[in-house]
């Protein structure tokens, strides 16, 4: 079994969805964790009592990435109450789906670009400053950056964008020993856009119909490969994309 005890881990978006998942996972562990939320208190202090309940030390700090003011203070708070840190998990996004080219707007795409990809390269950026040498950068990503779908413009492009951070980081970096690679998902169930149940019943039969698996991601299935490439067993694994999606083609 891996382990990250005497780790600490900022994670961020990691209230709900995938950020969760991997924030208890890492917290099951061993390590210590800086929980990030921008809005939902109430689902953050639920994932800081779950982490806390596996022994872990914790805190939760409200930040925007979407200001680089709050992701500064995100770094400095999680240094102050731990003292270093060795993994960062660049998680928070949102999504955008069954929109057009010809109608998205200007507003939609100000927001996500602002969220997930200046989110992701400046929560990348302080990454790099603060780090622990030997220590791991890991971007959550897409599907939809290595497989195009119509309705997905805006949102594919935003993290897109990031993917290419992770490139070149990793060739800045990696002489520290710090590993710097992305986790590519397939759509998650129960998560995002997927979380109510019978949401987007078109595009969720598309992409089932995709994936010769006949099924959509599952949070754990993403927290496997985040456990992963936060564990001794990726040490020279450098700058690196991983399709976590069953095989689909979309």
């Amino acid at each position: 079994m891996n382990s990250l005890k005497n780790k600490v881990a900022v994670i961020t978006g990691s209230a709900r969805g995938l950020g969760k998942a991997i924030a208890e996972r890492y917290a099951a562990l061993g390590a210590d964790i800086v929980i990030n939320y921008s809005r939902d208190k109430a689902s953050a202090d639920e994932v800081v009592s779950n982490v806390t309940a596996m022994g872990a030390r914790v805190i939760a700090v409200q930040a925007d990435v979407s200001k680089v003011a709050d992701i500064h203070r995100l770094f400095e708070e999680a240094k102050k109450a731990f003292g270093k840190i060795n993994i960062v998990v660049a998680n928070a996004g949102i999504e955008m789906v069954e929109t057009p080219v010809t109608q998205f707007t200007e507003e939609q795409f100000d927001r996500l670009f602002s969220i997930n990809t200046k989110g992701a390269y400046f929560t990348m950026q302080q990454a790099a400053l603060h780090v622990e040498n030997n220590g791991r950068i890991i971007y959550i990503a897409s599907s939809t950056t290595a497989f195009p779908v119509a309705g997905m413009a805006v949102y594919g492009g935003s993290k897109t964008t990031p993917r290419y951070l992770v490139d070149v980081l990793s060739k800045e970096i990696g002489y520290r020993g710090v590993t710097v690679n992305s986790i590519i998902p397939f759509a998650v169930d129960h998560s995002g856009i997927f979380v109510e149940e019978g949401s987007y019943p078109e595009l969720r039969k598309s992409l089932l119909d995709s994936c010769p698996m006949g099924r959509l991601a599952e949070v754990e299935d993403v927290a496997n490969i985040a456990e992963f490439f936060a564990s001794d067993l990726s040490s020279f694994v450098n700058g690196q994309h991983l399709l976590v999606n069953g095989g689909a083609n979309q």
